[in-house]
């Protein structure tokens, strides 16, 4: 059994029963322990479980706070973040909605394109662009939530309806081909999803522990998705069959590729 099969079937135990055990896995995998260990560190670095004395357990970072979340994958939120920001997606001059979260946050830190004109319900964009002075900034306010640090609630779904914009770069708290994307929280579904009703084009900034997972409130169909980006690639060929451009980009930074 391949590397990738393995971590695989450990990904069903875990979505199964909520946690492992690296003895049982070794026995059900028929490896060594080590063998098990080598691909509990892979998965926890992808940001899907968290490695306890013995075994690990189901990560759900979309229910996380903020600040726990910020460091679930780093690396790959980071060349996603890059990608994305290096892909001449962005004209100067354009207008940008950008979505809460470590990933959109990232890509607005990473993205030098100017001048540029920004709407956004996330504090931490706002501090990150407020001094500079070749950005239009507009923060979209409303209720604010301290677990993950947005503004939410009728009031900004309203101000973000009097916007309209070249671009809506988002979150996500869970993907799939079929279902779209979808969040664990209706609050964030309708801020998202008027985040890409005031685009032209809506891009998707989501690392591979989004993928194949399907959450209670839905954001956008497939057909709502223009673009994702994404460091490990998922089953594009199902993507693109709904319209989906994909963009990839290598956790060590390598040169993306596009399908």
């Amino acid at each position: 059994m391949f590397a990738r099969e393995r971590q695989a079937r450990i990904l069903d135990e875990l979505h199964r029963n909520g946690r492992v055990q690296v003895g049982e896995l070794a026995a059900l995998l028929a490896v060594s322990e080590d063998s098990v260990r080598r691909d509990l560190r892979v998965l926890s670095n992808a940001g899907h479980l968290q490695k306890t004395h013995g075994g690990a357990v189901l990560l759900d970072p979309a229910r996380m706070a903020w600040a726990d979340r910020a460091d679930v994958s780093a690396a790959a939120k980071d060349a996603i973040a890059t990608t994305a920001a290096t892909a001449d997606l962005v004209q100067p001059g354009d207008t940008l909605v950008l979505d809460a979260g470590s990933t959109v946050l990232a890509f607005a830190r990473a993205l030098t394109v100017r001048p540029l004109s920004v709407v956004t319900t996330s504090l931490d964009v706002a501090l990150l662009l407020e001094a500079d002075p070749e950005v239009d900034l507009t923060v979209a306010g409303g209720q604010w939530s301290r677990h993950s640090r947005y503004f939410s609630g009728s009031a900004t779904v309203a101000a973000l309806a009097r916007h309209r914009a070249d671009w809506a770069f988002l979150g996500a708290c869970a993907l799939d081909p079929e279902a779209g994307a979808t969040s664990v929280s209706a609050d964030d579904a309708d801020v998202k999803t008027a985040m890409a009703r005031a685009a032209r084009r809506t891009a998707v900034l989501a690392d591979s522990s989004k993928h194949d997972s399907v959450a209670p409130h839905l954001v956008l169909p497939p057909s709502g998705i223009d673009l994702l980006v994404t460091e490990d690639g998922p089953d594009t060929a199902r993507w693109r069959a709904q319209g989906v451009e994909v963009l990839l980009a290598a956790a060590d930074e390598q040169d993306a590729a596009v399908s």
